[in-house]
């Protein structure tokens, strides 16, 4: 089939190396321009465009769809789909319309179950037992679409939103694949209103650390946002980004340490933190960051909790 691939992030790579793979000709990658990034601040492409031009497809880098000739350049590539993957820019009706079977997404979560930005992330804060991959027809409300194909992934108990991210990637790249082999077969089903959530952006704010909240809620918001933004507070008075935790059952006033290894008392139960990450600094494991810290600052640890609630 001929088709228009538009997708950005490093979630977008393996849907297109499988839509390669299975020998769909892929008449245009479209992705948004380079960023600046970095400490010098130049130019750097997204991952789906350094990936199409290691395999050297057609590269469009609009910065909007809604002119005119952006417009005629994508009808005129004479597509029978595009395959929208995290493209991150406003698709217009016209656009929508610019290939013979429309726009087909890929988005990571069972819709009409967490619609929006931050469906990965949103399913682990929430405790979900599960998430998966839904191949959608798009149209112009937000993930509103009818869903052709519905993948299910169960979330485990130490899954962040990096490994959960991973391994959507690749449902999803496999789901578009078996999508394309069956569509004519494939029946689209509207989606209910019921069960139908938001995935918010994930805010800033959402990421400190509130030691009041239960053991349980709180392990599930770091690894919800492990490893970015990643989930903070305060330990021997300097801010630090928690990766992992483990649950344990003792029991303090919360946000206080409850031994040298980095136990701190939640509103119930209590956390022991294993993956940490100071700024400026490399993650690392519980026992690397004890050892790292100078003499002065391992006589503070004692003090965690209160830094902690700070």
């Amino acid at each position: 089939m001929r088709l228009i691939f538009m997708g950005t992030p490093a979630f977008a790579v393996p849907a297109l190396d499988a839509l390669v793979a299975a020998g769909h000709e892929i008449a245009c990658v479209y992705t948004q321009p380079p960023r600046p990034a970095g400490r010098g601040q130049k130019l750097r492409p997204s991952p789906v465009q350094a990936r199409a031009e290691a395999l050297g497809l057609c590269l469009r880098c609009p910065v909007s769809l809604r002119d005119p000739e952006a417009l005629a350049a994508l009808a005129a590539l004479g597509a029978e789909a595009a395959v929208v993957v995290a493209y991150g820019l406003i698709l217009p009706p016209a656009a929508l319309e610019a290939t013979k079977r429309g726009c087909l997404n890929i988005h990571a979560s069972l819709l009409p179950r967490w619609r929006g930005a931050a469906p990965i992330q949103r399913a682990i804060m929430a405790g979900d037992g599960e998430t998966g991959v839904s191949i959608m027809v798009m149209e112009p409300g937000l993930d509103t679409g009818p869903v052709l194909l519905r993948s299910a992934l169960p979330i485990g108990p130490q899954d962040t939103a990096r490994t959960l991210h991973d391994a959507l990637a690749g449902l999803g790249a496999r789901s578009i694949v078996a999508t394309l082999e069956r569509l004519d077969a494939l029946e689209p089903q509207v989606q209910p209103a019921e069960g139908a959530t938001y995935a918010a952006k994930i805010d800033k704010a959402e990421a400190r650390i509130d030691w009041t909240r239960p053991a349980e809620e709180i392990d599930r918001q770091i690894r919800g946002l492990s490893p970015h933004p990643g989930a903070w507070t305060m330990l021997g008075g300097e801010r630090v980004r928690i990766l992992l935790a483990e649950i344990v059952s003792s029991e303090g006033a919360p946000g206080t340490p409850l031994d040298d290894g980095l136990t701190i008392a939640c509103g119930s139960g209590a956390l022991r933190l294993t993956r940490l990450q100071r700024a400026g600094r490399a993650a690392m494991e519980a026992g690397e960051y004890l050892r790292g810290l100078r003499a002065g600052d391992r006589g503070r640890t004692g003090a965690v909790g209160g830094g902690a609630t700070g």
